[in-house]
């Protein structure tokens, strides 16, 4: 994985919690989890990184402005409006955005309350 590990820090990334459930009431065995929806821009040339991995906090991601492009495994994937990528066990990956207008993403994943 020797691309990815040099991918760079985050920049030009702005997060917002859009909203958030407790999980640990409405299902057994799910105590201190959290279902949470964010909204993320990415400002041209910006970077969500560095690599990190969703070990432990499985999400999807869908595309309403722009294009992300996705690093993982050494190959670059580009996104455009509508569903992205899956975010899982084995994902280990890093964002940018490489065109000429922010591009923004609603992610939705399982977290560990904090």
């Amino acid at each position: 994985m020797s691309k990815e590990e040099v991918a760079p820090e985050t920049k030009g990334v702005s997060v917002k919690l859009l909203a958030a459930v407790d999980l640990g009431p409405e299902i057994e065995g799910l105590a201190g989890r959290q279902l949470r929806m964010r909204m993320v821009t990415i400002e041209p040339g910006g970077v969500f990184g560095p690599v990190h991995n969703h070990v432990d906090r499985p999400g999807l991601v869908y595309i309403l402005q722009g294009t992300i492009t996705d690093h993982r495994n050494g190959v670059a994937t580009e996104y455009g409006p509508g569903v992205g990528w899956p975010e899982d066990r084995n994902t280990l990956h890093w964002l940018e955005n490489k065109g000429d207008v922010p591009a923004v993403e609603i992610s939705v994943d399982i977290v560990r309350q904090e």
